[in-house]
């Protein structure tokens, strides 16, 4: 007797049909592992040993302040150090920054969403009617009448990710993101930077107003005591006119510093997010201590240098959408499924006869498109060209404006010596000729002379503090300020 159970006819069906959706899953798997288009290798750059104006240099200890990120507590200032914190929260050129940095990280999720399939859920009601002159012979006069249509269907669909499109696209994304916020920390380092020099900038001012306060007093007493020798007959009306003279082009020196000051003041403010109004900075006696800055080798520049971390991140991205460009020659597969209830009624919309349901891969591939891939390819590539150029040349640019504040440095701390012997020497001159004036041995006018070479020199001496201040805020951010080159947003 022949056993003509099904099940012993299925098995063996059952079993191949398992046997080749497996191999077929393993097919799409090994597929997956590789990905087209070229694997990212950073660009070679031509980074010396060491940089060439640090002969000589004298290499300062990393502080605690520089180590944690808040390079601009090197200068021992604590409205300073206010001033930036405030700037940190409420800087409004950083807040664009930071937004875009937001935006960047959410392309990253939206192509990480990718991989995973998309369920949909569609419930609607179709109200239709047709006559009976239709073309549709099946349809009889009873069909003429306005019918309804509940429907109800769910659809999952998942592309697979045979030739690496989406882990490319999703490698540009989050290349793109680890850029924007490489922009954003440098957005943060030049207004930090920015306001670090505009304060300096105020408060050497301040003692600009408070030498020439000094200096017009000075003057005044000068111009009262040649008054008095001019109505003793001692000296001569011309001399009372230069003094004259003297005093009141030093005022005009101080008021001009007012409107200098307002500036500044008035910059600060934008830079930590407040209308000037709001921001009254008091003069102070203190300028900020002129910093020993560490320094870096020129390799640790690339990492530490956002500008430059943004451009080499840019390359990787530029290179990621190769191979985006290079998968459009290859077909995509698309795994969907659909099924749900159709009725003409709702009274027994979700029963089993009114069920519907499909499943199945979908392949698709462009035959013909008159040369647009190829020529996005072509656009792809020479977008990396143009990303490689940009990075090199930003390389390039870091360390010419290291070279630069360095010599800068090194320059003004030699015209220091030479200026402060200067000045020394201006303030003893000064002092021997108001003694000879006093005793009437000299003219007012030798006396008028001394006095302006001597203003000179000390206005000339804060010039130069000031701006060994602004090369070491420079040569800092040369160097990437505090940033530790860390391209993730802190949890903390």
């Amino acid at each position: 007797m022949t056993d003509r159970s099904p099940f012993k006819l299925t098995a063996p069906l059952i079993t191949a049909r398992g046997s080749r959706l497996l191999s077929l899953s393993l097919c799409v798997a090994m597929l997956s592992a590789c990905a087209i288009g070229p694997d990212y290798q950073r660009p070679q750059t031509a980074a010396p040993a060491q940089y060439k104006e640090a002969a000589g240099w004298r290499q300062a200890n990393p502080s605690d302040a520089l180590a944690r990120g808040a390079w601009w507590e090197l200068y021992g200032d604590q409205q300073l150090n206010g001033l930036v914190e405030r700037l940190n929260s409420s800087n409004q050129s950083v807040a664009q920054s930071e937004a875009q940095y937001r935006q960047a990280q959410a392309l990253v999720r939206s192509a990480r969403g990718a991989f995973f399939p998309t369920v949909d859920l569609t419930v609607g009601k179709n109200r239709s009617s047709q006559g009976t002159g239709s073309s549709n012979s099946s349809l009889t006069s009873s069909s003429s009448g306005i019918r309804n249509t509940y429907t109800a269907q769910a659809g999952v669909s998942w592309e697979a990710d045979v030739w690496g499109k989406l882990r490319r696209g999703l490698e540009a994304d989050r290349a793109n993101a680890e850029a924007s916020f490489a922009d954003l920390a440098a957005m943060r380092l030049s207004q930090q930077s920015e306001l670090v020099q505009n304060y300096v900038q105020l408060r050497v001012i301040d003692q600009q107003k408070r030498l020439l306060q000094a200096t017009v007093e000075t003057y005044q007493r000068s111009l009262t005591m040649t008054e008095n020798q001019y109505r003793a007959g001692v000296s001569g009306k011309d001399a009372v006119a230069q003094a004259q003279t003297q005093l009141k082009s030093t005022e005009a020196d101080l008021v001009d510093l007012i409107w200098q000051r307002a500036q500044f003041e008035h910059a600060i403010a934008v830079l930590i997010g407040v209308p000037p109004a709001e921001l009254n900075l008091a003069e102070t006696q203190d300028i900020p201590a002129l910093p020993d800055v560490p320094l870096s080798f020129p390799s640790q520049l690339l990492e530490r240098r956002p500008d430059i971390a943004s451009a080499e991140r840019s390359v990787m991205a530029a290179n990621a959408n190769i191979g985006v460009a290079k998968a459009a020659y290859y077909p995509d597969l698309t795994l969907s499924m659909n099924g749900g209830y159709s009725s003409s009624t709702s009274k027994d919309w979700f029963t089993l006869p009114n069920r519907f349901w499909s499943v199945g891969p979908q392949l698709a591939m462009t035959l013909f498109d008159g040369g647009q891939r190829s020529a996005e390819v072509d656009r792809s590539e020479a977008a990396y060209d143009e990303t490689v150029a940009k990075y090199r040349q930003t390389v390039l640019d870091g360390f010419r404006e290291v070279e630069n504040f360095l010599v800068q440095l090194k320059v003004l701390q030699d015209e220091d010596v030479v200026r402060q012997q200067a000045l020394q020497a201006a303030r003893e001159s000064l002092r021997l000729t108001t003694n000879q004036y006093k005793a009437g041995l000299i003219a007012y006018l030798d006396v008028v002379v001394v006095q302006a070479a001597a203003l000179n020199n000390e206005r000339s001496s804060l010039d130069l503090l000031q701006s060994r201040l602004l090369a070491s805020v420079q040569l800092i951010a040369a160097l990437g300020g505090g940033w530790d080159g860390q391209l993730q947003a802190s949890n903390n």
